[in-house]
């Protein structure tokens, strides 16, 4: 399972038209699942997520975890293309994106672990094209990929 972590200060996902989620000071995952990914994965990363220390202290350190930050939120955003293999030629290859029969299962099982935790989680539309619209704090951005782990 693949992971961009960005920390904003504001984030909205759109589909459709619409607004389907809304945040202020937290973070946006754009999530990927791969073929070989599993519930354990989805755990295993929403912990991960739940407790990385990257939101400033008092002394503007990066030392809090998002449960820390009054208000601080989540929007998970399906992202099939972080399994996008460029190696070869110029149009990506997406083998190694689990279909979506797999993947949207693992998806909101990664949801649900989150705010199993007490966290509030917005989301997109599974399986639509989104617009993700956010203010990148710091910026702070972070790559996580469950395979690097094993």
């Amino acid at each position: 399972m693949k992971a961009v972590f960005q920390r904003v200060a504001s984030a909205e996902v759109r589909s459709e038209g619409r607004a389907t989620g809304r945040i202020g000071p937290g973070a946006v995952i754009l999530l990927g699942i791969g073929r070989t990914d599993t519930e354990a994965d989805a755990a295993k990363l929403a912990d991960k997520v739940a407790k990385l220390r990257v939101f400033d202290d008092a002394e503007g350190k990066m030392n809090l975890p998002i449960s820390a930050v009054p208000g601080g939120k989540f929007i998970v955003v399906s992202q099939f293309t972080l399994h996008g293999n460029a190696a070869k030629g110029n149009r990506p290859s997406y083998l190694d994106a689990a279909p979506p029969e797999q993947a949207e299962p693992l998806y909101e099982r990664f949801v649900a672990c989150l705010r199993d935790m007490g966290f509030v989680v917005e989301t997109g539309v599974f399986r639509t094209a989104m617009q993700v619209e956010l203010v990148n704090d710091g910026p702070v951005t972070l790559l996580l990929d469950t395979d690097e782990w094993k």
